[in-house]
């Protein structure tokens, strides 16, 4: 059994809003969401900045005791799959039984865990919190999330690094065409902006030493040395098609094909050809049946280091071949900021309103492309144009690639 699968709901906390039309205003408008880190002391860091959320109100989702059992990377994701909730207006059409819930994390309650491990430390195991276990684990966003929403159906914690939001979008599209679901919340989250993980990824030079905030995150330009951590969280309500026509539902897009490959190369390093990720492009391109007259933009990963932007360009022409001279292709991490876990979340999310508004979000500070780097990837500005497919790819540490694929309906 093969069934349709359509985006009706759509949520995301983020550096650059805390709602969907506000993130999309700024990611539109070229908004940059990296700033100086104030949350704690840098000073004995390389790296002082980074794409955190701002100004996030916990009352509006929980109460005060609640909210304390609560990792913060959890309070984003029911946050951002509250907003995908309402915005799709399932609640009571849905048999909850046929209701599921996959969201993942990169890491998870990093903070959780710091703050214990302090504890056990300076204080011996009485100041462990009995909260510790149910508040760090990666998988508890997805429980929380199936608890508040009673979604008693499939339910999945997907983790594969920075990859791990678009396999969670994509596995939830699988379960719902091959018929065990009739609607899935899928998602990312992630808030992992702290001492340990900047001091980790500047010492195995993987971050941006550049220290203007707003010019820092450059994918694909010849200036660019490292990525920007961020961090929030993107849901989507994905159901399928005759369920939502039925309920008359806003449809913002189908989603019509996905692919998922590892390049089995590097714990960190990209497969320097991009075939990986090009066959998880190609596989979800094929699955999506994409014309070739279609009118493509692409959410690509674009994290703003040396290798994966090149590899991904080589991986974005071998998968489309000349036809990837006619897409329009943009990295929003240039105004968020990597956000792990959550990134192919929001990424999925850019490229379904580049559908629904037919508008292409910029690469900002792409000032002048490097050497190898000759596709459209919409310097600085947002560019109107009609949108049929759109796709979003992503890459994670051990070799994880994957891309889905979006049609205008």
């Amino acid at each position: 059994m093969s069934r349709r699968v359509v985006v009706t709901g759509l949520g995301a906390i983020s550096p650059v809003g805390n709602d969907v039309p506000t993130m999309w205003k700024n990611m539109i408008d070229g908004v940059c969401g990296i700033d100086e880190i104030s949350a704690f002391d840098t000073s004995d860091l390389k790296v002082h900045i980074a794409g955190t959320v701002k100004g996030f109100e916990p009352e509006k989702y929980f109460e005060k005791r609640e909210a304390k059992k609560l990792d913060i990377y959890c309070q984003y994701a029911i946050a951002a799959a509250q907003e995908a909730v309402d915005d799709s207006k399932i609640l009571g059409t849905i048999d909850e039984n046929r209701f599921g819930v996959y969201i993942g994390a990169g890491i998870g309650g990093l903070n959780t865990f710091v703050n214990n491990t302090i504890g056990l430390e300076t204080g011996g195991p009485r100041k462990v919190s009995p909260f510790f276990i149910p508040m760090m684990i990666g998988n508890i966003a997805t429980g929380n999330v199936a608890i508040r929403f009673k979604a008693k159906g499939v339910s999945l914690s997907v983790m594969s690094a920075c990859a791990t939001g678009t396999n969670s979008i994509g596995e939830a599209f699988h379960a719902i065409k091959d018929g065990y679901a009739d609607a899935i919340i899928a998602g990312g989250a992630e808030a992992v902006v702290a001492p340990l993980t900047i001091a980790g990824f500047q010492n195995m030079k993987a971050l941006s030493t550049n220290p203007d905030p707003k010019k820092a995150s450059r994918p694909f330009d010849k200036d660019r040395d490292g990525f920007v951590m961020g961090e929030g969280a993107g849901m989507l309500i994905l159901e399928e098609y005759e369920h939502a026509v039925a309920r008359g539902a806003k449809i913002y897009a189908e989603f019509c094909g996905y692919g998922n490959t590892c390049d089995a190369y590097h714990v960190t390093a990209p497969d320097p050809e991009g075939a990986g990720l090009a066959r998880a492009i190609k596989i979800a391109f094929d699955e999506a049946s994409v014309p070739d007259n279609a009118q493509i933009y692409i959410n690509a990963h674009g994290t703003s280091t040396h290798l994966n932007d090149l590899t991904e360009t080589m991986a974005i022409k071998t998968a489309l071949g000349e036809k990837a001279y006619d897409a329009s292709i943009s990295s929003t991490k240039s105004m968020t900021g990597h956000m792990l876990g959550a990134t192919g979340a929001i990424e999925a999310i850019a490229a379904i309103k580049a559908i629904d508004e037919g508008m292409i979000p910029p690469t900002i500070n792409l000032d002048e492309p490097d050497e190898g780097l000759d596709l459209n990837y919409t310097p600085n500005t947002a560019v109107k144009r009609e949108v049929n497919v759109a796709a979003s790819t992503n890459l994670g540490f051990g070799g994880h690639d994957a891309c889905i694929v979006f049609k205008k309906i």
